[in-house]
């Protein structure tokens, strides 16, 4: 939980708006799509509600919630979906925030079913080399959560497959830009595919990006 000390509950809050006002305004939500979650210093969580757009939250519209789900303070209802937020957290304590959007290409790849697993830019070894491909869940259910879990701990998002994306990260801007950088990622690899340019790095140029930032081989 070290990820929102010295954050206080009305930071967090702010934050929380800030963040979906820019999910909002970059096209990765629509309408009331979308939720962001953040844990706070007592381990309850801060959420988004329901059925309000991303757009036009205001701090005292987000709801808290006990790991298990219960409500703990809010006039408004958390979002269903909060579920496979509380997951993440309950997965591994080092996740501090969780971001669930529909970013329009990335959605496009999970209705497709294809995992983002393209090294086509040192960017991407270093800071997202892999964005798995959580199995179709029917909504409002366990189903949701379990799909997402095997993933927690070994990357920092995956697509949701025939729904969209989810994010996490220690604290609320890194799960944001980590959704920013997924949605890149989607982007990139489509228009290299419209072009027929779509080209990896070689092991050789991905072993060296590795080795330079040291970061394990997988």
């Amino acid at each position: 939980m070290a990820a929102t000390t010295g954050s206080t509950e009305e930071e967090l809050r702010e934050q929380v708006v800030r963040v979906g006002r820019a999910m909002w305004e970059r096209g990765l939500v629509s309408a009331n799509d979308g939720n962001v979650s953040v844990r706070l210093t007592d381990g309850s969580v801060l959420c988004t509600p329901t059925g309000v757009s991303k757009g036009f939250m205001t701090a005292d519209m987000l709801p808290v919630v006990a790991l298990d789900g219960t409500t703990l303070r809010g006039s408004l209802r958390p979002s269903s979906e909060v579920l496979m937020h509380l997951r993440a957290y309950l997965e591994d304590p080092g996740v501090g925030a969780v971001v669930h959007a529909h970013p329009l290409y990335a959605t496009a790849f999970a209705i497709k079913g294809e995992a983002l697993t393209g090294l086509m830019m040192p960017e991407s070894v270093v800071a997202m080399p892999e964005v798995p491909l959580a199995p179709y869940a029917t909504p409002s259910t366990q189903e949701v959560p379990d799909s997402i879990a095997p993933f927690v701990r070994t990357h920092t998002g995956c697509l949701l497959e025939h729904h969209g994306a989810l994010t996490w990260g220690p604290d609320l801007m890194t799960a944001y830009l980590a959704m920013e950088r997924l949605e890149y990622s989607a982007q990139i690899t489509v228009l290299t595919r419209q072009i027929d340019g779509e080209r990896q790095l070689s092991p050789e140029r991905v072993a060296a990006v590795r080795h330079r930032f040291n970061i394990p081989t997988p």
